[in-house]
């Protein structure tokens, strides 16, 4: 029986961030277990690590299906591995590529993105309608793109963070729109400084309303600023807060590196959440 630890990625309270599930045992699991596995903890995903080696492989689900790649839970099995094992450098094999992640004597994970793009976001209607948002609710200095880093995820920025604080869209309308885009995330945004930012991401694609914390959002959003012509190497997000669940998510932007990183805590969760 494989054992499921439990943890909160991108804090330092149990909390707050994102709850992952990790199985650090998962070897011995066929597609349906791992499912049933991800179903019944009920977070937004558990990752299941399914081998050994200098690169391990590892796969995500959510409660209602398997996704490419997830920040948060990459943090959370990072973590989790330098507890039992010591800080160091681990590389896993995702469906998105290979993720190095960095764990330190604090642990505080790091991981490095898989070569992020951004592409035009197309007609925007449809989403705003599902968001019961209009055209003047959006910030024009960050205009509409798709961003990838292992997920596509479409950017979306507010002018005011009222606007994103309140968040009601059709869940059924947005899961459709999402699934026919391959979208994994919308991640919605509001700059409260140059290199401060909130964000929200609705993932009904994961049979949930919102994630608290989205690693590979903050990564494609990483990509996105640079694309924009933003040169500022430092980013904070923050996101969680109107859940009530605070995160903070660090993203880093390397003049000599296309890929992103993405930094953030991770704590053990001793009960479910």
């Amino acid at each position: 029986m494989a054992t499921v630890l439990r943890y909160a990625a991108f804090t330092s309270d149990p909390a707050g961030g994102n709850p992952a599930g990790v199985v650090l045992d998962a070897g011995g699991l066929d597609d349906a277990a791992m499912q049933a596995i991800a179903a019944e903890v009920g977070y937004s995903e558990t990752a299941f690590l399914t081998g050994e080696g200098d690169v391990r492989p590892v796969r995500y689900f959510s409660p209602k299906a398997e996704v490419p790649f997830c920040g948060h839970a990459t943090v959370a099995t990072a973590v989790a591995l330098a507890e039992r094992t010591g800080p160091g450098e681990i590389v896993f094999a995702t469906q998105a590529g290979e993720v190095p992640v960095t764990v330190d004597d604090n642990l505080r994970a790091t991981l490095t993105s898989v070569e992020p793009y951004v592409e035009p976001a197309g007609e925007l209607g449809d989403v705003l309608d599902i968001l019961r948002w209009s055209p003047d609710d959006l910030d024009p200095a960050l205009p509409p793109r798709i961003a990838y880093a292992g997920a596509r995820h479409l950017v979306l920025s507010t002018a005011t963070r009222q606007r994103l604080a309140d968040l009601d869209y059709d869940f059924d309308r947005l899961l459709a729109y999402m699934l026919d885009r391959d979208l994994t995330t919308l991640q919605l945004v509001w700059r409260e400084s140059p290199a401060v930012f909130h964000v929200r991401d609705p993932f009904p694609v994961g049979g949930v309303v919102e994630d608290p914390a989205t690693g590979a959002a903050a990564a494609a959003f990483g990509a996105y600023l640079r694309e924009l012509g933003e040169s500022r190497p430092t980013i904070t997000l923050h996101q969680g807060a109107d859940l009530g669940r605070p995160s903070l998510i660090t993203v880093e932007l390397r003049p000599d590196d296309n890929r992103v990183r993405v930094s953030g805590n991770a704590v053990p969760i001793t009960a479910p959440a």
